[in-house]
């Protein structure tokens, strides 16, 4: 059986096809001691190795839930303080799906399954995170029509979307981009603040623990999870 390396590594749990591309290009990546390129494909019996540590592509899948506090970063380099794998001080080694920035708090993943990252975050499989933000100032029905609507950001529009007021300065908002800092850069925009940004659900998975705290995915969520990311899937390549 003939795997790309990227993929193998992220199969074994070690890291997400984009970092194993990055090891591969830092040449700290070994194939039977051999350094490979980014297309070359581990077949059975071919030893991987990162950095001279032989990775065994048998590994159990963990799929866990964090509620991030403020001020943990997105980051799995242990050189940058406060990154959410220091945090989450799991045994196992995991790497979060996507990222909630530094002044954000909420829901994210943390995994070893390299494969469901990828499958995730893949640009056209359009997955519905959920938001609640708090601004500095009332909110107007006119910011209620143009955040839903499209707000012009990063050389592009951002996608039609469903928002929400909850009260003067609350809304819910469900983005379907991954944007960088978007909700940020949607208000900013239109002359508003953030003051409180908390993520409440992506996809099937709603929030449901404290800051801070964290939780193993149920079966179902794991399940429910698996089918979006395959429905997506088929709904990107019967459109290519």
């Amino acid at each position: 059986m003939e795997t790309r390396v990227n993929k193998y590594l992220s199969e074994a749990g070690f890291c997400s096809r984009r970092e194993a591309d990055k090891l591969i290009d830092e040449k700290r990546v070994t194939i039977n001691d051999e350094l490979p390129e980014k297309g070359t494909k581990v077949v059975d019996g071919d030893i991987v190795k990162v950095d001279g540590d032989i990775i065994n592509n048998i590994v159990e899948h963990i799929y866990i839930a964090l509620n991030k506090p403020i001020g943990i970063v997105s980051s799995t380099d242990p050189t940058i303080e406060n990154n959410i794998v220091d945090f989450l001080n799991h045994p196992k080694r995991l790497f979060h799906v996507g990222r909630l920035d530094k002044p954000s708090e909420g829901l994210i993943f943390m995994t070893n399954d390299g494969d469901i990252v990828n499958k995730i975050l893949r640009a056209g499989n359009l997955h519905e995170k959920e938001y609640i933000v708090e601004v500095n100032k009332e909110i107007t029905h006119e910011f209620i029509f143009q955040m839903g609507n499209g707000i012009p950001i990063a050389d592009t529009i951002t996608n039609k979307c469903i928002v929400t007021k909850i009260n003067n300065r609350e809304f819910n908002i469900v983005l379907t981009q991954g944007l960088n800092r978007q909700i940020r850069k949607m208000c900013d925009y239109l002359g508003y603040q953030v003051v409180a940004l908390k993520r409440t659900r992506i996809m099937n998975v709603k929030l449901d623990i404290p800051v801070g705290e964290w939780r193993y995915l149920t079966e179902e969520e794991i399940e429910g999870i698996n089918e979006l990311v395959q429905e997506s899937v088929k709904t990107e390549e019967a459109s290519q």
